[in-house]
């Protein structure tokens, strides 16, 4: 062990570790859990010490050696070499100065071994020279913004494009095919299995529209506003510098906020964002359920989709297949709703006066999502999707439907054809063979109304 100081005194650290004793205390005071700060979180974390490096030199701040010592080591942050030097649980001060001062201790120590000195010595400070001009009150936020963005930039929305493909060509492939539509699980008009596809693929797409949005509100950070939003201790240029240099860096539209005071002591931006997140988790949960619904069976089931057999479904049950993919899908679907009322809670809760104290579980549970979400897609598109094959089972039970009596409606009037539909629920008949009967429309013209392909076009059927 060795002895590293802080402001409150002495703490015994362990002679490997980068970080030093406001770490040390962290670490101490919150055993809470084994929730630690993922990997795009000290990514955009320590992008954001090393562009600051950079600009405080250039502002004549920081000793050209000294600056450069900080960049490498906030560089190797950012790449993930100091990785198991971040031990602070997400469940810690509530502003995050526990996992920013575990960066700036980091930062430091590694940067005096950079100079040739000695871990501990302060030679490189914390505070002085990593965390200049800077504040935990703008840092963590610009953080968790910068890496969500990240995230769903080069991560989710290239995953939902994928997958809203696939659904465009099985919507292609599967056009041609008309089946029995459905609204509350009932029987309805007829419809394309290619036009249900369509619809998931336009789901995707505005997610992709609504996500785009939610990068550029993400992109605005509060970084510059240090402690309260005033802006005390920092040069006016550092923060409008380093988010040019952030820009370059990850190809964003990463600037300073136009309102530091609402930038810091809200979250809501991450919520608006979350929000076209958990938008996305709906719609996936709706499609695979939707999925999952269409390929039960095989005989017992609607059986209308053979989904690919990736495992065995049963310990018991010999040659049983499940849905397993689209399971997981909804899963992690409900994990991501409950991770954005965690995030709304988050704001909600924690945002009073001039800051929120609850942005380190905002922070994971928002980025927890994004991940989870990427990783999905492009399961589901890979395993399942791409992979599903249509029966026969839905065009066969057209002719046996009730609803596609709602051509009749426009030709012989809505009362005559509900009393069609109901005598054919009763005896059993399709609507075609009871028409025969109680209409005196010719067969020519029953074939043209009752045709199924028609029925899934817009416009009125007439005699």
């Amino acid at each position: 062990m060795r002895i590293e100081k802080d402001s409150m005194g002495e703490m015994q650290v362990p002679d490997e570790a980068l970080w030093g004793a406001q770490t040390q205390r962290a670490a101490d005071n919150f055993p809470i859990s084994d929730l630690r700060f993922q990997r795009q979180f000290i990514r955009s974390l320590g992008m954001l010490k090393m562009a600051a490096a950079e600009v405080n030199k250039d502002l004549n701040g920081l000793d050209k050696d000294l600056a450069d010592a900080v960049a490498s080591a906030a560089k190797e942050v950012s790449e993930g070499s100091l990785d198991e030097h971040f031990v602070v649980d997400i469940f810690q001060t509530g502003s995050g100065t526990s996992t920013n001062m575990n960066a700036n201790e980091v930062i430091a120590n590694r940067a005096i071994q950079i100079l040739g000195g000695d871990v501990g010595t302060k030679n490189v400070h914390p505070n002085d020279h990593v965390n200049r001009g800077q504040s935990s009150n703008d840092v963590i936020p610009s953080v968790m913004q910068l890496a969500a963005a990240e995230m769903i930039s080069n991560d989710l929305i290239p995953a939902l494009n994928n997958l809203k493909d696939s659904f465009e060509n099985k919507s292609k492939e599967f056009w041609s095919i008309v089946k029995t539509g459905r609204t509350h699980l009932q029987d309805a008009t007829p419809i394309r299995l290619g036009q249900e596809f369509l619809g998931y693929a336009g789901q995707m797409h505005r997610s992709v529209d609504r996500l785009t949005n939610a990068v550029n509100e993400l992109t605005e950070l509060p970084l510059g506003g240090t402690a309260v939003g005033t802006g005390i201790g920092s040069e006016p240029e550092f923060a409008s510098k380093v988010c040019s240099i952030l820009s370059e860096q990850t190809g964003l539209n990463v600037r300073e906020t136009t309102n530091h005071f609402q930038a810091q002591n809200t979250l809501n931006i991450v919520v608006q964002s979350s929000s076209a997140v958990n938008t996305l988790a709906v719609s996936l949960l709706k499609i695979a359920n939707d999925i999952r619904w269409l390929g039960s069976g095989p005989r017992a089931g609607f059986g209308e989709l053979l989904l690919p057999e990736v495992q065995p479904g049963s310990s018991i049950m010999p040659g049983k297949v499940n849905p397993v993919i689209a399971e997981s899908v909804c899963q992690a679907a409900v994990q991501v709703m409950g991770n954005h009322l965690t995030v709304t809670l988050a704001d909600s809760q924690g945002s009073n006066f001039e800051l929120n104290v609850m942005m380190p579980v905002a922070a994971y549970n928002f980025i927890q999502s994004i991940a989870l979400l990427v990783a999905e897609a492009d399961n589901f598109r890979l395993k399942c999707i791409d992979g599903i094959v249509a029966t026969e089972k839905g065009p066969e039970s057209v002719e046996a439907g009730l609803a596609i009596c709602t051509a009749l409606a426009p030709v012989i009037g809505y009362d005559n054809a509900a009393a069609i539909a109901k005598e054919a629920a009763k005896t059993g008949e399709t609507i075609r063979e009871v028409s025969r009967r109680m209409t005196d429309l010719t067969e020519e013209e029953l074939e043209r109304i009752l045709d199924p392909g028609k029925m899934t076009e817009t416009g009125i059927t007439e005699k």
